[in-house]
């Protein structure tokens, strides 16, 4: 893996980061020990070395349907530092799945071992490898096993650059067609970069995230905030109105972002 002083891509920042402060807390979860930045980076590339192995690298789309948690956390910065991310909700039904997985031209999708998902017959009925992810409780937050059980594939090693498509969303489709939306690694990285600037987030800071990691929201406004200014990131399964007081007092955040409703059920 190469190293850059220069934070141009998602790689980049995180070997930075690593290097800078190697056991500086990068990702904590409920009831879980933590992840530090030397950790992260280890896994990331990690997940970018599985991922060419299994013949796919720079460019490629895969899609991930995971829970929200520490570990599509790491799978996202893995997957976009090797290849392209295209997360999607795990809501939602068959034909949607079908839908969006052929309009990305998914070269994978990415699932929670044993996951009872429509995206996996709908992968399969596109003829989409289906990779899992098995979570391992025993290790850091955000620790997890790749597996393909596809016969051995050529193996593709190309980095992605600062202006290659990290992450690709989907419009929400209620006024016409969803169309996709790319965005580079400069792009996020700039835009992560501007909220830590604005919230003049510090080392010290510690974000508790509610918002799902295949939302914008989530992956930029809170993860990639984060980790732009070298704090850590509390990842949690989701926004719970009766968890959300006991996160803050036992994980001790210092500040959370969410929409909204969210502020007002915690008010209510």
């Amino acid at each position: 893996m190469r190293r850059c002083e220069e934070k141009n891509t998602i790689l980049d920042l995180l070997q930075a980061r690593a290097e800078r402060a190697p056991d500086a807390v990068a990702i904590r979860a409920p009831d879980r020990t933590s992840l530090t930045y030397s950790d992260l980076l280890r896994w990331v590339e990690s997940v970018v070395s599985f991922l060419n192995s299994a013949g796919i690298c720079r460019g490629d789309s895969v899609a991930v349907v995971l829970p929200n948690g520490p570990e599509m956390a790491v799978a996202f910065l893995g997957v976009a530092a090797g290849a392209v991310c295209a997360p999607m909700n795990p809501a939602y039904r068959s034909g949607e799945f079908g839908f969006y997985l052929s309009d990305l031209n998914a070269k994978a999708l990415l699932v929670q071992t044993g996951s009872a998902s429509a995206a996996v017959a709908a992968a399969e009925k596109l003829g989409i490898p289906v990779l899992e992810l098995a979570p391992n409780g025993e290790e850091p937050a955000g620790a997890f096993a790749l597996s393909d059980n596809r016969p051995a594939q050529t193996s593709r090693d190309s980095v992605p650059q600062a202006d290659d498509v990290a992450l690709i969303l989907h419009t929400s489709g209620t006024t016409s067609r969803a169309k996709r939306v790319p965005l580079t690694h400069i792009n996020l990285l700039a835009s992560a970069g501007n909220i830590a600037s604005a919230l003049q987030l510090t080392q010290a800071d510690r974000c508790l995230n509610v918002m799902p990691l295949f939302h914008i929201h989530g992956l930029v406004g809170a993860l990639l905030s984060s980790l732009a200014a070298g704090a850590g990131v509390i990842c949690t399964s989701g926004f719970d109105g009766e968890q959300f007081l006991s996160w803050i007092e036992t994980l001790a955040p210092t500040w959370y972002t969410a929409v909204p409703a969210i502020h007002q059920a915690i008010l209510s």
